[in-house]
């Protein structure tokens, strides 16, 4: 038995005694045989962003070996905006790595993530999990390093308020029951996650919280550990997935939007990064922060405005993205600073034992926190492909190893204030900005689109797609048509409510 999934939650795992990223075919058919299983779903994201589902039932052995192996045929022109009808016949392989119960079938069902492939049997170069993957891989020819990611996925869960213990307005940070009313909710949706392989670090209850109408608006957050980009893609969908489906069960709605209504707190889906070399973290050197991390974060500093195409992909994205509030606007980097575009969180850096600290009997840790320190770029939201965000994410890591004046210009964009007060506006005057609409962040998508295709990374197809999707929104000017005009606001907010 494998050590490391002693208390392991993933039942699939568990039971194969190794780690998802050993499954094999027969590993699949034993669990599928030993455990009653009798369906089998392909689950697949399309280009709404959303999974989609094929059902098989297992007809015999003959017929669970033909699935396994070869997949079978979907309708590409239903599912993305780049496939034509004419030539639109997919295949759709799973990846058995991904393979996890559901558990919400009454008929005992093992899913899996699929991969598209093209007529002539190759990986289909626009689909979101390829783009991430040529990232990952372009990322590593490059640097000799690998890149790792995580996501805070934040959500609101709606239901009818009780009236009793009401929550603080828009003071719901890591509240505890009876003001927070979800978290048994949320920690039954990381259970679940848990189950179909997604590490979680944690979860709590999130700024968001008021009452309108006789309905209750919990914001909530679940965030994951740093995995391999391409595994964090697939859980952040996964668990999307899962919070949907249970929430339909009780009877809640339940939004990823970045935006939720006036004056309340918007969701964003922010995603923490690290480097690393083998099991070495590479972001932190001596006890700071590296030349490594540095050169990732100014490769995000010089394609942020880009990055916006991929993350913030609705018109009410840019109602969060507004000046002076805590989601940001400004192109900067920081320690600490939650007013920035990157932040640098707490990376237990410290040298002092703060366990043995907080409990005397203990002897010394000799824990090596180096593996915790990320970064975390803040302007994404749930709108966004996450598969595209973090491959541009990996492509702008990239690129800061391929720009000689890296170091300079994580220099000159790096802030050690909050810009947002009056002493600091001159330091506020030198930032650039975020884009301030889908528009405007096509323009900055199209100026730089070059760099997300170099390495064929990013296919001209899909950034052709993007642009006339950001620009077919015609909001260019919106966010100051609507002004202060919560009902046109509101309005909006609705149109893209299930957004993700």
């Amino acid at each position: 038995m494998n050590t490391s999934l002693e208390m392991c939650p993933n039942r699939v795992a568990a039971f194969l005694g190794k780690s998802c990223s050993e499954f094999t075919k027969a590993d699949i058919v034993r669990f599928i045989k030993e455990n009653g299983v009798r369906m089998v779903n392909f689950m697949y994201p399309a280009g709404d962003g959303r999974l989609k589902t094929l059902n098989f039932v297992i007809n015999s052995a003959a017929y669970l070996d033909a699935i396994l192996t070869c997949g079978e045929r979907v309708d590409g022109s239903s599912l993305f905006p780049f496939i034509e009808a004419g030539s639109s016949d997919l295949y759709v392989l799973p990846r058995f790595r991904t393979a996890f119960l559901d558990p919400f079938a009454e008929i005992p069902t093992l899913s899996m993530l699929c991969s598209y492939f093209n007529k002539d049997g190759e990986p289909l170069e626009s689909s979101p999990e390829n783009t991430l993957r040529k990232a990952c891989r372009a990322f590593h020819e490059v640097t000799g390093k690998d890149f790792q990611a995580m996501g805070e996925l934040e959500y609101y869960v709606i239901a009818p308020d009780g009236g009793t213990f009401p929550a603080t307005d828009q003071k719901g940070y890591h509240e505890s029951a009876p003001y927070a009313k979800f978290n048994d909710f949320r920690t039954e949706c990381m259970a679940y996650i848990a189950q179909a392989g997604g590490q979680i670090k944690y979860g709590h209850s999130e700024v968001g919280n008021f009452t309108i109408d006789g309905m209750i608006y919990e914001q909530n957050e679940i965030e994951f550990l740093p995995v391999a980009a391409e595994d964090a893609a697939d859980q952040l969908m996964v668990a999307k997935w899962i919070i949907r489906n249970l929430a339909y069960r009780y009877g809640y709605d339940i939004t990823f939007a970045p935006k939720i209504t006036a004056g309340k707190a918007g969701s964003g889906l922010h995603v923490h990064m690290r480097i690393m070399d083998g099991a070495a973290n590479c972001m932190l050197q001596d006890g700071v922060l590296s030349p490594v991390a540095r050169r990732a974060i100014a490769g995000m500093m010089l394609l942020a405005p880009s990055i916006t195409a991929f993350g913030n992909t609705n018109p009410t994205s840019y109602f969060r993205l507004v000046p002076h509030q805590e989601a940001p606007t400004n192109i900067c980097w920081g320690d600490r600073n939650r007013s920035v575009l990157v932040r640098v969180p707490l990376g237990w850096a410290a040298k002092s034992d703060m366990c043995r600290i907080a409990n005397p009997l203990e002897g010394d840790s000799n824990y090596d926190t180096t593996q915790k320190q990320t970064v975390e770029m803040r302007s994404p939201d749930g709108s966004a492909d996450i598969y595209q965000l973090i491959a541009g994410l990996a492509v702008a890591c990239r690129y800061g190893f391929e720009v000689s004046d890296a170091l300079d210009i994580a220099e000159r964009t790096y802030v050690n204030v909050n810009i947002h007060q009056k002493e600091n506006a001159d330091k506020l005057a030198s930032l650039e900005q975020l884009p301030d609409s889908c528009a405007a962040s096509a323009d900055c998508l199209e100026r730089q689109r070059e760099v997300f295709e170099k390495y064929n990374v990013f296919s001209p197809a899909m950034i052709d797609g993007i642009l006339r999707r950001l620009r077919s929104y015609d909001d260019r000017t919106l966010r100051a048509d609507i002004g202060d005009d919560k009902t046109r606001m509101l309005a909006l907010v609705k149109e893209y409510f299930h957004c993700g």
